[in-house]
């Protein structure tokens, strides 16, 4: 019985393959992408485990079990490290998504198409500038003596207060330099939602006397939902995972700014950038990864009982 149950659904496994072949083929470039620089690589977490040397390759290297994990627990920064970059993402999923979703609407209810288009355009192009670049640009707006906003602050009759010494100000800085390079390119995935509700059903919201703000409210914001909770799981695996990129560039090596910017990454590249010990950098990423994959087996189970069909898996 169970061996003819097994060769039906084979067969139909078969017709299937054949049936959705041109879908299939569409998606064999990201298969075998993630296949070699996610799957294939995966052995190599090996490295975690052991003391690695160039000589013997990562499997040859002695096993030390667990000891490249216990420099990140006994550094004494562990709390403040995972305290910035928790939060940090969490401001980052919410706020952004928020302010992507909003901005989705409003491109929606713009009636000329040009000037959609070129809205869209200009709110994109930020995603495409190097980290470099935005470093460069913040530095040169925030500078205490040649800035232009301190030149501005100046010309007003007031005094700029100096920024790169002030930790409690960098948590707004960095959240909105978040949200200037991620908006545009984060309200493509909500745009692209919007574009896929039923037209006759907002026409026949208009015929009922529903206004712009009603509609929205009952009808495209209920239907961006399931984006929304797709999104939101997608990112809540890596919630301990800080961009690196973004925060070494505006931050630097400014000791006096590490209480608010601080996270996991700049910190193992300052403890690394001189030993280079790629065992203890591998612990973290696995640290990381395991974390994040634990969050959103819980997030997603949580969402499994209050909305089962929003559910990732």
């Amino acid at each position: 019985m169970k061996t003819a149950i097994g060769s039906k659904r084979m067969k139909q496994f078969g017709d299937d393959l054949v049936r959705y072949r041109a879908l299939l083929f569409m998606c064999l470039p990201a298969m075998v992408f993630f296949f070699l620089f996610c799957y294939a690589p995966m052995p190599g977490a090996y490295v975690t485990f052991t003391k690695f040397n160039y000589g013997d390759g990562i499997f040859g290297s002695k096993f030390v079990g667990l000891d490249n994990f216990k420099f990140l627990f006994q550094s004494g920064q562990l709390a403040l490290l995972l305290r910035n970059t928790v939060l940090y993402n969490l401001v980052f999923i919410l706020l952004g998504n928020l302010v992507q979703m909003a901005v989705a609407i409003l491109l929606n209810e713009v009636r000329a198409a040009k000037f959609r288009k070129v809205s869209q355009t200009v709110l994109f192009l930020p995603y495409f500038i190097s980290d470099v670049l935005v470093a460069l640009i913040v530095y040169n707006l925030l500078n205490f003596d040649f800035g232009f906003v301190s030149n501005l602050v100046e010309s007003a009759g007031g005094q700029m207060p100096k920024v790169y010494s002030l930790p409690g100000a960098w948590p707004v800085i960095i959240t909105l330099v978040y949200i200037w390079k991620s908006t545009g390119y984060g309200s493509i995935v909500y745009f692209a939602s919007i574009m896929g509700i039923d037209a006759e059903m907002m026409e026949a919201a208009k015929i009922d006397g529903a206004n712009g703000l009603q509609r929205i409210r009952y009808i495209t914001l209920p239907c961006l939902k399931p984006t929304f909770i797709i999104l939101l799981l997608f990112a809540l695996g890596g919630i301990i995972r800080g961009n690196f990129g973004m925060f070494y560039n505006l931050v630097g090596l400014n000791s006096m700014l590490y209480s608010t910017t601080d996270i996991i990454e700049t910190y193992v590249y300052r403890s690394m950038m001189n030993n280079f010990n790629f065992s203890q950098s591998s612990a973290v990423g696995l640290f990381q990864s395991v974390v994040g994959f634990v969050i959103v087996l819980i997030v997603n189970r949580i969402i499994k009982k209050v909305e089962p069909d929003n559910a990732l898996f």
